[in-house]
C-alpha cells in the first residue's frame, strides 16, 4: 500500500504525530475482519482535526493512514507488553478495546504475516521520525516530539471508571524534562478538567522509544477522553452510534488548551 504515511516538514522544534487517526484497510487484509466497521471503531476519531493549527505554528507533522487494527504503530515492535499486568490490546490486535473479536474465524494474522505488516508500517513509520527528530536537532539542537491521541471516555476492559479528560503520558517523566511534563499538566488541569500526568496511560512505544532528554529529544503523549471534545455517548458504543461527528464549535475550549499546549511545548524547545 503507498501513501499511508504522510509528512509535512515545518521549521520550529517541534513534531506532532498522529498515529492512530487513520481509517485505511489494505485491500489484501480488509476482507479478513469481522466488519470494516469494527476494525475501525477504536480510531483516535478527529484528533487531526483538533491539532489542525499545529502546522501553522511551525509544527512537524506526520500522520498514518493505516488502521490501529491492522498493525498499530505505538506497541513496542517485539510484541511485548508495554503495561504489564494490564489488558492491552498487541501490535496486531485481535480483539477491540471492549474485546470484541477483530477477525473472522481462522483470519487471524500468523507470525508471518505480523512480520509481514511490522516490515511494511512499523518500521518506516519509526524511521520517518528518526529521520525528522534528527534533522530539527540539527537546526535546534533539542526537540519536542508529542504524541497525540484519543480513546473513550469509559471502556470497563482497559480501566475503571471515567478516565480523566486530560492524560499527560512521559513514563514517570523520562521520556522528557520533568519541567515540560509538569508544565503540560499544569495547562491542562488550568482547563478545568480532570487532568493527571502518567496514569493510566503513561506513554507507549514512541515516546519510550524516541524520547531521550539527555540527548535533547523530549517525547510527551497525551491522551484525551473523547467526552473533551465530542458529545460521546458514554459506555459500550454500536456502529449506529460512534463515532459521532466532530463539532469545531463544541471542541473549541479543547482546542484552545492544546493551543496552549503546543505553545509551551515550543516555549520549552526555543529555550537555550
Amino acid at each position: 500500500m503507498t501513501g499511508w504515511l504522510t509528512i509535512r516538514e515545518g521549521t520550529r522544534p517541534l513534531i506532532v504525530a498522529f498515529p492512530h487517526t487513520g481509517t485505511s484497510l489494505p485491500e489484501d487484509i480488509a476482507g479478513h475482519f469481522v466488519s470494516p466497521e469494527r476494525a475501525r471503531r477504536d480510531t483516535d476519531w478527529w484528533v487531526d482535526q483538533l491539532y489542525a493549527f499545529a502546522a501553522d505554528m511551525g509544527a512537524t507533522i506526520l500522520h498514518t493512514a493505516i488502521s490501529r487494527s491492522v498493525i498499530d504503530v505505538n506497541r513496542d515492535p517485539s510484541g511485548a507488553s508495554l503495561y504489564p499486568g494490564q489488558n492491552t490490546t498487541t501490535l496486531c490486535p485481535l480483539t477491540t478495546f471492549d474485546g470484541a473479536p477483530l477477525y473472522k474465524p481462522g483470519r487471524e494474522p500468523d507470525d508471518a504475516e505480523i512480520e509481514r505488516r511490522r516490515a511494511a508500517f512499523h518500521t518506516p513509520y519509526h524511521k520517518a521520525l528518526e529521520s525528522q527528530i534528527a534533522r530539527l536537532r540539527a537546526a535546534h539542537g533539542g526537540v519536542v516530539l508529542y504524541d497525540a491521541h484519543s480513546i473513550r471516555s469509559q471502556i470497563p476492559d482497559l480501566f475503571d471508571g471515567l478516565l480523566p479528560v486530560f492524560n499527560v503520558g512521559s513514563n514517570y517523566q523520562t521520556t522528557c524534562a520533568p519541567p515540560l511534563a509538569d508544565r503540560v499538566t499544569e495547562i491542562c488541569a488550568a482547563s478545568g478538567e480532570p487532568t493527571v500526568l502518567d496514569g493510566r496511560f503513561r506513554g507507549g512505544w514512541t515516546v519510550r522509544h524516541h524520547g531521550k532528554p539527555t540527548s535533547g529529544v523530549h517525547a510527551i503523549q497525551m491522551e484525551l477522553s473523547c467526552r473533551g471534545y465530542l458529545r460521546e455517548p458514554i459506555g459500550a458504543v454500536t456502529d449506529d452510534d460512534w463515532p459521532v461527528p466532530f463539532d469545531a464549535e463544541y471542541a473549541a475550549p479543547m482546542i484552545e488548551t492544546l493551543r496552549q499546549v503546543l505553545d509551551a511545548c515550543l516555549a520549552f524547545a526555543e529555550t537555550p
